[in-house]
This record gives structure tokens, sequence and C-alpha cells, in this order.
């Protein structure tokens, strides 16, 4: 029985963390249904040609080339390495030790291997240059108010635990006295192996299992620490490209009610005070635009969640650049917020949402924020996966507008104009082309 205790300790860890790695997704994926529905199944061909050029193939990312390079060689070395985990879970569950060595041969289990320590090296230096850009050289966008205190350090957390799991994976290897002299794959750590030259091989196998043991173990805890951190992005990456809005970026979309009214206002048979049907329930009036996050869609839900908060978006913003309020990357920081808090609240109260007295709208977003905002599209042209600050902010303006009549003196102004000139200045319907003569 004790012979087998390190591998049952092993099965326990290993369903320990994938378990609350499932509750998690489980929970996030309620949090993203609060949303409304919205249909965005059509186009299919082009969302997979989306989501392998932008999500899989980093394509926004090399537009701003040292970061996406070096965030592109922490992407495929991460996923190269992790192609490990396999044997590691083989190995840890059943006691064998580098198990697809003698089933693959030396040749091509050392490409592999060997492969897997190029890239964990690449990594290691990738993570420390963003280290140094993030702390020492102080890239602005890193250090917005809105990346103060948790944001802060969950990035540097980050960048911690890929250092530690790195320098494991290369420990592991150069400690492993068979492994280095089969000499298949150690292309990295056999120039590792000598700083452990005064040890002896029983002490070179407790530190190799101890560096074993702790990559496994990181790897668990850095897979359920994703649905805390800015790093969720690396699962939802792939949806979030896939289900992005395929529509032209200026094209802002409808309120049905609002289409309706305007389309019966122009039909010269149409009735307006005809009742509806037998049968036909008109139902509760749709509330227009958004106050709080269950007023969103899912996909901008989606979004706030994939939001690496990165500050391309803000770095790119004209009005956050001229010194105003807005920050878009804050805009979905702050509804990821509010959708964390609602769900707790629905978690405390046997999954229902008790109403707290707040919503998205003044209690985490402000107006000032919202009427900032130029329309511009710079914010989702920038984002490096698909994120769409400004559907956010529509929604919110139209809420602002339509049902609190709530808009800056400036477009109160302008729609009085257009509703009793026809045009936004102060002319009379007859005079109001004389602007194109002046």
């Amino acid at each position: 029985m004790e012979k087998f205790l390190p591998n049952i300790l092993f099965a326990v860890i290993l369903i320990a963390g994938g378990g609350y790695f499932a509750m998690n997704v489980r929970k996030l994926i309620r949090n993203i249904k609060l949303g409304k529905d919205v249909d965005r199944s059509d186009r299919k061909n082009e969302r997979w040609k989306n989501m392998a050029k932008i999500a899989l193939g980093q394509y926004k990312m090399v537009r701003r080339p040292l970061s996406g390079i070096l965030h592109i060689v922490v992407y495929v070395g991460f996923l190269l390495i992790n192609i490990e985990m396999l044997e590691i879970v083989i190995d840890g569950l059943f006691g064998t030790h580098r198990v697809f060595q003698p089933l693959i041969g030396n040749g091509l289990y050392g490409f592999l291997i060997g492969s897997f320590e190029v890239m964990a090296l690449l990594v290691l230096v990738a993570v420390i240059i963003f280290w140094l850009r993030r702390n020492i050289e102080k890239v602005k966008r890193f250090w917005n108010k809105e990346m103060q205190g948790w944001p802060k350090n969950d990035g540097n957390i980050i960048l911690y635990f890929e250092m530690v799991l790195m320098s494991l994976f290369l420990i592991m290897n150069a400690t492993d006295v068979p492994f280095q002299e089969a000499g298949a794959g150690n292309v990295i750590s056999q120039f590792i192996a000598p700083w452990f030259s005064g040890f002896s091989a029983e002490e070179l196998h407790v530190i190799e299992k101890g560096a074993w043991w702790l990559h496994i173990v990181g790897i668990l805890i850095f897979l359920n620490y994703l649905y805390y951190s800015k790093h969720l992005h690396i699962l939802l990456a792939f949806p979030n490209t896939f289900y992005a809005n395929l529509k032209p970026k200026g094209q802002f979309t409808n309120v049905e009610a609002v289409t309706k009214e305007v389309q019966m206002m122009m039909d010269p048979n149409a009735d307006p005070y005809a009742m509806p049907e037998e049968g036909e329930d008109e139902g509760e009036p749709e509330k227009f635009g958004a106050s709080d996050v269950t007023d969103l869609n899912w996909v901008q839900l989606m979004n706030a969640y994939t939001c690496t908060e990165c500050g391309r978006c803000t770095s790119s913003c004209p009005a956050n650049l001229t010194g105003k309020e807005l920050s878009p990357r804050a805009i979905m920081m702050k509804t990821r917020d509010r959708v964390e808090e609602v769900g707790k609240n629905i978690d405390a109260n046997g999954g229902e949402f008790k109403p707290d007295g707040k919503q998205l709208l003044d209690d985490y977003i402000t107006r000032e924020e919202l009427w900032a905002c130029t329309s511009c599209n710079a914010c989702v042209q920038e984002c490096p996966i698909g994120i769409d600050p400004l559907s956010i902010i529509m929604e919110m303006r139209r809420y602002l507008v339509m049902e609190e009549s709530s808009a800056p003196q400036e477009l109160n102004m302008m729609m009085t104009n257009i509703e009793n000139n026809g045009a936004p200045w102060q002319y009379s319907q007859m005079d109001r082309l004389n602007w194109k003569d002046e």
C-alpha cells in the first residue's frame, strides 16, 4: 500500500484540481448566461476563419511587433510544453517514469523534449522581458489608474507563475540522471545539469521528484487561478473571436420596438390605434438600453471576462488621450466586476438574485465616461481578441436617453432642433439647407 501512496496522492490532487476548475467553469457559464440572448450563428465560415486567424494565429497581436512577438513565444511555448502534461499524468497515476520514451524511441522523444526545452527557455526570457517592461520601463498603458491594486498584482503574479513553471521544467530535466545519460532531448538542461554536480544520485533524485511535483501542482494551481485572473482569455479568446460582431464597425443595432414604430409611422395605411389581435400578447414593454449587466447580451458579458487588460484600446482612445475620464479597458473591467458581484449575490441567495440597490450605471461606470466616448471604434479595432467596449457604452447611452431622458445639453438641443426643424441647426424647415451655402 505504501508503494502506491504517491500515486493515490497524485490522483487525489488531480481530481481536486480538475473538480474545482470544472466548478468555476460552470459558474463562469452561468454568469455569462445572465446576459440577454443574441444570435451569432450566422456566417459560420467567416467566424471559424476569424477564430483561426485572431485567436489561434495571433494576427492582431503583431501590430505592435515587440509585445506581439513576445506574446506569440509565450503562447506557443506554453501550449507545446503542456503537451508533456499527458506524460506527467500517466507517470503520476501509474508510477512510471517517462512512459513515452521507450514507446516512441529516443529519436522522436528527444526531438519533442528538446523542442519543449528550447521553448521553455524562450518563454522564460520573454516573461522576464514582460516583467521588465511592466515594472522597470513602466510602459504607460500598464499604469493607468484602473491598473492599480489587484489588476497590477495580477499581471505580475501570472509572470511569476510562468517563470517558476518554466524553471521547474528545466530543473526537473537537468536533475533526471537517466534522462541526461541518454542524451536525447536535453538540449538546454544539459547546461543546467552541471549546477547540481556536487549532489549525490539520491539527492538528485529528490530534487528531480520535488521539481516534478511542484511543476504539476503549480500547473493545477495556475489552471484554477485563471478564473480570478485576466488570463481567463487563454480559454475565452477562442469563443470570443468566433462570436464577435461581423457587421461593419459603424453599424449600430436598432431596438426592434422602435423600428416597428417608425415603420408604422411611415406606412400611410397603418392604423396607429389598432389593438393587438386576439391571442396576441404584447407583454411588458422592453427596457431600452442597459443600466445593469443583465440588460446586456451574453456576448458582451463574455467580452468582459475575456478582456486581457492589455490597454491597447485605452492607449488608442482619442477621448482618453485628451485627458477625459473614459478608458475602454476600465469599461470592460467594471462590467466584469459587476457580473461577478451579481454572481456572488446569486450564490449567496440560493440561486436567485436579491436586489442589492446597485447597478452598472453610476455605481460602476459613470455618465461622464459614457458621454466622453466619440464612438470612433478605435478600441474595437485595436483589441487583439475582438472585444467591443463601444457596444456596452452605446447600450448604456441608449438607456440614459430613452429611459431617463438624460443627455448632455448639446445633444438635447440637437435632438430638439431635429424634431422641430428637421435639421440639427436652429433653422426653420424652409431654411434648413442654408448651411451648404455658408
